[in-house]
C-alpha cells in the first residue's frame, strides 16, 4: 500500500504542475518510466561499457549497486518477477509491473526487466526481445548538454569526430534527443543526451536493428572508441560554458 499510496502522490505532483486528469497524468507517468531507453546510470557506478561486448546485464550491474538504488538485489527482483509469471509478459508489461508495484524508478525498470529476461532465456546479451540486436555506449563529458547536442546535429561539428560516415537525420529535439539513419544502411541510432549540472552532460548511444551478435560486438567497440574521442575533442577546446 505504501507503494502504491507514493505513485498516487507522483500522479497527483503531475497533475498540479500539467492540469492533466488522473488517468492522464497516470497513464504518461507509466508511459515515461516504462519506454525503452538509452539513458545510463550515474557516472563511475558498472553501468559504463564493459571491456567485454554484449556482457550480460547481471555482468555489467553489480549485485551490491542494484541493492542500493531499488531496495533488491538480482535474486531478490527475479523471484519477484517469478511469482508475478514476468516470463508470460511483455517487456513493458514487466517494467510497469515494477514501475507501479514496486516504485522502481523508471531506467531502473528497464534494467531489472533486461536482466531479468536474459536470465530466464528471453533474449541474449546485445538482443532485443523478439530476436533483434542493438549496441550500446556511453560517456560523460565536461561540456554543456547544449554543446554537445550540437555535436551531433551540426554537420561539421559531427564529421570532425564521426568522420566518413552517412548520416540521415530523421529528428532532433535540442538539447536532448537526435535520431538517424546510419551510413546509408538499415540500422539506426538513437542519441540521450542529459544535463549534468550547467557545464556537464551524459550522451548514451543505442544503435539499433543489428544483424546479429558479432555485429553488435563491433559496433559497441566502435562507439566507445568515438565518444572516446568526442569527448577528447570538446574538452580539449575548453569549451566548458
Amino acid at each position: 500500500m505504501t507503494n502504491q499510496r507514493s505513485f498516487k502522490a507522483r500522479v497527483r505532483t503531475r497533475m498540479a504542475k500539467t492540469g492533466e486528469s488522473y488517468t492522464t497524468a497516470r497513464r504518461q507517468l507509466i508511459k515515461r518510466a516504462t519506454e525503452p531507453s538509452a539513458k545510463p546510470a550515474t557516472a563511475g557506478s558498472t553501468t559504463e561499457p564493459s571491456a567485454e561486448p554484449a556482457a550480460a546485464q547481471t555482468e555489467r550491474i553489480a549485485d551490491d549497486l542494484l541493492r542500493a538504488r531499488t531496495g533488491r538485489g538480482w535474486a531478490e527482483w527475479f523471484a519477484l518477477l517469478d511469482a508475478a509469471a514476468a516470463t508470460e509478459q511483455t517487456h513493458t508489461q514487466i517494467a510497469r509491473h515494477l514501475v507501479v508495484e514496486h516504485e522502481v524508478p523508471g531506467w531502473w525498470a528497464q534494467t531489472i526487466t533486461v536482466g531479468y529476461e536474459q536470465a530466464r532465456g528471453l533474449r541474449a546479451p546485445g538482443q532485443r526481445r523478439g530476436g533483434g540486436f542493438e549496441a550500446n555506449a556511453s560517456r560523460t563529458v565536461a561540456v554543456p548538454a547544449a554543446r554537445l547536442f550540437a555535436a551531433f546535429t551540426d554537420e561539421t561539428a559531427r564529421t570532425s569526430w564521426l568522420p566518413d560516415v552517412e548520416v540521415r537525420v530523421r529528428t532532433a529535439t535540442a538539447p536532448r534527443s537526435f535520431r538517424a539513419d546510419w551510413a546509408g544502411g538499415p540500422t539506426r541510432i538513437v542519441v540521450g543526451i542529459e544535463a549534468v549540472g550547467a557545464s556537464k552532460a551524459r550522451v548514451s548511444i543505442l544503435h539499433e536493428k543489428l544483424t546479429g551478435a558479432e555485429q553488435a560486438a563491433e559496433l559497441k567497440a566502435y562507439w566507445r572508441e568515438r565518444l572516446a574521442a568526442l569527448k577528447a575533442l570538446l574538452e580539449a577546446n575548453g569549451d566548458h560554458r
